[in-house]
């Protein structure tokens, strides 16, 4: 499940998904930057254009391409975190949001790990075009990214929706 809240000026999504695999064989995965074109809905048309290899560090700028509603957008994105087999963040430094801050966590869990994301993030035009639009589309991505895990990785039935102190609970 896919939780979408209000957070401060923008919003919060919240989402995890729990593997049947050992971290050190789910992170490698989110440690290649080209696996993100596979955990992309094909109808985005995303496309990484930063030529290889991509070397994720901090400080990794990492350029994009993707179509939204059939508009071509460009993205750039900066790791601004990167702890490997635990977790890392990124956060756009050019994309259709205000701000977009996605963390990814990677958590020993029941014999597998729960992948969580959080990412805050505004749009211009603020709650109106949030509910016509964009908190459609961002669901649909992350339900797609969830459902993708689980074809790679193997599915133990377990996907969670969770506030922020449960969050917090699980991360802490």
């Amino acid at each position: 499940m896919i939780t979408i809240q209000r957070h401060g000026r923008g919003y919060l999504l919240e989402t995890g998904v729990l593997l049947p695999r050992r971290r050190e064989e789910i992170f490698p995965f989110f440690a290649d930057a080209r696996n993100l074109e596979e955990l992309t809905p094909s109808y985005l048309r995303f496309e990484i254009v930063t030529p290889p290899p991509i070397e994720m560090a901090e400080g990794c700028i990492i350029d994009y391409r993707l179509k939204v509603h059939g508009i071509p957008l460009k993205w750039k994105t900066e790791i601004t975190a990167w702890e490997p087999s635990e977790r890392f963040k990124d956060e756009a430094r050019r994309s259709p949001y205000r701000w977009w801050r996605h963390e990814h966590r990677f958590e020993e869990r029941d014999g597998g790990t729960w992948c969580t994301d959080r990412v805050e993030y505004a749009v211009p035009g603020g709650p109106l075009i949030h509910t016509l639009f964009v908190k459609r589309d961002v669901r649909r991505i992350f339900e797609f990214r969830q459902q993708k895990l689980l074809a790679l990785f193997g599915s133990t039935g377990e996907t969670q929706a969770f506030g922020a102190e449960a969050a917090q609970a699980l991360i802490s």
